[in-house]
């Protein structure tokens, strides 16, 4: 998996990668290209066996301001519905390929976390915030819909209906106290410790079956528009691939054992 990025930072160790935006001093915008190699980037990771994991981290204290200003809300009042739509669905794009990139995805979050930066923490699999954290999605601030990136499908399922309007109807800030009650945030952590304990934290689920990690995966991803009978029948499907793994066998050679497994991913 490459690391040699142009708009945003990728460091590459053991099998964790690691990236930020790469724009401290205005709170980490988005900008056109960023958007695009980032998706792109979460696109080709689905075939990377080099990465077994993603961390999607802060920087310089904050993770995200959304989509910048100058470089692309201005911009975009001067476009035709050709080219808004070609926009809006690129940034569409860069959800579906976290959610579809087969790795888990931690989201760290410090400071600012709004606009698209909220959505980029709302695609991952798993939030750790500090209580510094601020998370807005506050399209409707900018005269947009609520309904942007995939926000009125992801965020009721994590934090409720009703919590979800609020925020989307409103543009409101949600605190990391708010966050971590209504189930955002998996727990919050002291900002001095939140790189240390995203990295604890990614290097405790990368030790678990990494392709049984691929399959939970893409079972929460496809489950949400199945039946409970066709959801039934995947999981079994994909069960039963799992029990075909060498990671299968080494968790029942180490249980006869009394050892605990030594999981390798295949």
């Amino acid at each position: 998996m490459r690391s040699d990025v142009k708009h945003f930072l990728c460091e590459i160790k053991d099998g964790i990668a690691t990236v930020r935006l790469d724009r401290p001093d205005r709170k980490n915008p988005l900008t056109f290209d960023s958007y695009a190699e980032l998706r792109d980037w979460f696109r080709d990771l689905v075939y990377a066996d080099d990465v077994d994991i993603v961390i999607f981290a802060s920087n310089g204290g904050n993770f995200s301001s959304g989509g910048d200003v100058h470089d692309i809300i201005g911009p975009l009042t001067r476009m035709n519905m050709k080219e808004l739509l070609q926009f809006t669905r690129m940034t569409g794009d860069l959800v579906k390929a976290i959610v579809n990139c087969g790795k888990p995805v931690i989201a760290a979050v410090d400071g600012i976390c709004v606009g698209a930066g909220a959505i980029i923490a709302m695609a991952s699999d798993l939030r750790l915030a500090t209580p510094e954290a601020k998370t807005a999605f506050l399209f409707t601030r900018v005269g947009l819909a609520g309904c942007d990136m995939g926000a009125c499908a992801i965020l009721p399922r994590i934090i409720g209906q009703t919590r979800a309007a609020e925020l989307l109807y409103t543009g409101r800030s949600m605190s990391a106290e708010e966050g971590e009650r209504w189930g955002f945030f998996n727990r919050l952590v002291d900002g001095t410790d939140l790189d240390a304990e995203a990295l604890a934290f990614a290097k405790k689920i990368q030790a678990g079956p990494n392709f049984a990690h691929m399959m939970t995966k893409t079972m929460l991803a496809q489950e949400w528009s199945m039946s409970i009978e066709q959801a039934i029948e995947a999981e079994a499907q994909a069960q039963a691939i799992c029990m075909q793994t060498g990671d299968f066998e080494r968790a029942y050679k180490a249980f006869v054992a009394k050892e605990r497994p030594v999981f390798e991913g295949d």
